[in-house]
C-alpha cells in the first residue's frame, strides 16, 4: 500500500447555508488537488453554531440523511474526485435529533453513519437541549484508502472512544470540531489542552488523528464565541504534521505511511501488553464495582 495524504480544512461559517456549502466544496477541491484521498470538513459546518442558546426555531435546520442537501452535494463530489469524506451535520430520524457524520466513500455511496456519543452541556454549548445521546456506538469504516474511525468534538476528550475505535482496525482517527472562547469566562483558552488531548489518543494508540476546526466569531443572543481554528494533523506519536493557525481559511495536508505505522504499532506492545481483565474500573460511573 503506498502512502496516502490526508487533509483537514478550517472556514468561517454564516447564515446562509448554501454558501457555506459552496465554501466547504472549494476547501474539498482545493484539498484534492494537493492529492489528498482523505478529507474533514468541520462540525456542522452547513450552518453556524447554533447550540450556543437553546432555541427550539433550531430544530428546523435538522433533516433526515438522504435529505441532507450537504450529504446529497458532497457524495456527488467524492464520487468526482475519488475522495473520502466524513460530512457533519444536523439528523432528524423520527422523534430524535442527532449530531451525526455521514461516512461517504471515494465511488460517492454512503457507508454509513456515528452519532456523536458524548454530549456537552454548558455556557454557550448548549448540546443537550439539540441532540439525543448517539446510539451508533464507535464504529470502524473499511473505505476505500483506509480503515477510519471517528468521534465529534466532545468525543474527542474521551480517551476510551479514541481507543475503541483503534482497537476496531482503525487506521486513522478523525475529529470534526466546533470549539473556541468559553462565553462564560473570555480569560479560558482551551486550545492547547484541546491540541495536547488528541496527541495523545494518537501517542497512546499509535495512531494518526486529523482534526478539523471552524473559525470566526459567531454570536446568539447574549452569547458570542470565537473559534480558534488550529486544525492539525497528528502523525502515530502525537507529532504535529501540520496545523493550521486561528483566523486563516485554509486546508492542510500529511503524508501518511499506513504500513510503516502498522509495523511500528505491533513492534512497540501497546496492543500486546493490554490488560482488559484489569480494566473493569472503567466500565463504571463513579470508580467503584457494585453486588450483582
Amino acid at each position: 500500500m503506498s502512502p496516502i495524504v490526508v487533509a483537514a480544512t478550517q472556514m468561517k461559517c454564516t447564515s446562509d447555508r448554501d454558501k457555506n456549502i459552496s465554501a466547504a466544496e472549494g476547501l474539498v477541491k482545493a484539498a484534492a488537488a494537493k492529492g489528498a484521498k482523505i478529507i474533514l470538513l468541520q462540525e456542522l459546518f452547513e450552518t453556524l453554531y447554533f447550540c450556543q442558546t437553546e432555541n427550539q426555531e433550531n430544530f428546523q435546520l435538522a433533516t433526515e440523511l438522504k435529505k441532507n442537501p450537504a450529504v446529497n452535494r458532497f457524495s456527488q463530489l467524492a464520487k468526482e474526485l475519488e475522495v473520502v469524506l466524513p460530512i457533519s451535520f444536523f439528523e432528524n430520524k423520527n422523534q430524535a435529533y442527532y449530531n451525526t457524520v455521514a461516512v461517504i466513500d471515494a465511488d460517492g455511496s454512503i457507508l454509513g453513519r456515528y452519532r456523536k456519543t458524548h454530549i456537552p452541556d454548558g455556557p454557550g454549548y448548549e448540546e443537550k437541549y439539540y441532540f439525543n445521546p448517539g446510539n451508533t456506538g464507535f464504529r470502524v469504516w473499511e473505505t476505500r484508502y483506509a480503515n477510519i474511525g471517528i468521534g465529534i468534538c466532545w468525543d474527542q476528550w474521551f480517551p476510551e472512544a479514541a481507543r475503541s475505535m483503534v482497537l476496531q482496525g482503525a487506521q486513522i482517527l478523525f475529529f470534526p470540531t466546533a470549539i473556541g472562547s468559553d462565553p462564560s469566562d473570555p480569560m479560558v483558552d482551551s486550545r492547547d489542552a484541546w491540541q495536547i488531548c488528541m496527541r495523545g489518543h494518537a501517542a497512546a494508540n499509535f495512531t494518526p488523528v486529523v482534526a478539523s476546526n471552524r473559525i470566526g466569531t459567531e454570536t446568539s443572543g447574549a452569547s458570542s464565541i470565537t473559534f480558534y481554528g488550529s486544525s492539525f494533523i497528528a502523525g502515530s506519536m502525537g507529532q504535529l504534521l501540520a496545523e493550521s493557525d486561528r483566523q486563516t481559511q485554509t486546508v492542510i495536508t500529511a503524508e501518511l505511511d499506513l504500513e510503516d505505522i502498522k509495523t511500528c504499532r505491533s513492534a512497540w506492545g501497546f496492543f500486546r501488553d493490554r490488560r482488559p481483565d484489569m480494566y473493569q474500573t472503567l466500565m463504571t460511573i463513579d470508580g467503584e464495582e457494585r453486588d450483582s
